[in-house]
């Protein structure tokens, strides 16, 4: 039994001398920094991105591995599609964490900034698409007589939703 697999798990006090805060920040672009430094080798980089979760008492982002815990700062969403394989069927994301998950047309959202998101995860998290992802999805999108942003996939065409804004 691993210590994530006890209940209380996410109560339990930080070792002797330390802190649930990290100076750990995943940024806007998919990179993680920790002290202001750019977490580089990509085994940690996907170790951070596969450790992503919500705190189950404040829903704040934490990175949890069953053996510890801690909180960091996430600047935009907390996942990142790194690539889109066109020729799998279904089409099929590639998520920063090396996951991968069939690509949903429709469930892609345009938010007012211009910046392309689409849930993962079973709906619990929003991914960004980096722009090696955007790149690949561009030859796909045109735009309706109408002006609405829409994605050409397999004979189809999707409209891009705008989400609504949260109240």
């Amino acid at each position: 039994m691993k210590p994530g697999d006890h209940p209380d798990f996410f109560r339990l006090p930080p070792p002797p001398g330390r802190s649930r805060e990290s100076t750990i920040v995943l940024d806007a672009e998919g990179r993680f920094w920790h002290d202001g430094v750019l977490v580089t080798h990509p085994g940690m980089v996907r170790a951070f991105a596969s450790w992503v979760a919500r705190h189950p008492d404040d829903g704040r982002y934490i990175l949890t591995n069953g053996y510890d815990w801690t909180y960091f700062r996430v600047e935009d969403t907390p996942h990142f599609v790194t690539r889109i394989d066109f020729g799998a069927e279904p089409p099929m994301l590639e998520l920063l964490d090396g996951t991968r998950e069939p690509f949903v047309p429709e469930s892609i959202e345009v938010r007012p900034d211009g910046v392309l998101t689409v849930p993962v995860k079973e709906g619990k998290f929003r991914a960004r698409f980096t722009r090696e992802a955007l790149l690949a999805l561009e030859p796909r999108l045109d735009s309706a007589p109408d002006g609405t942003i829409c994605l050409q996939l397999d004979g189809r065409r999707w409209p891009l939703r705008v989400p609504t804004s949260e109240a």
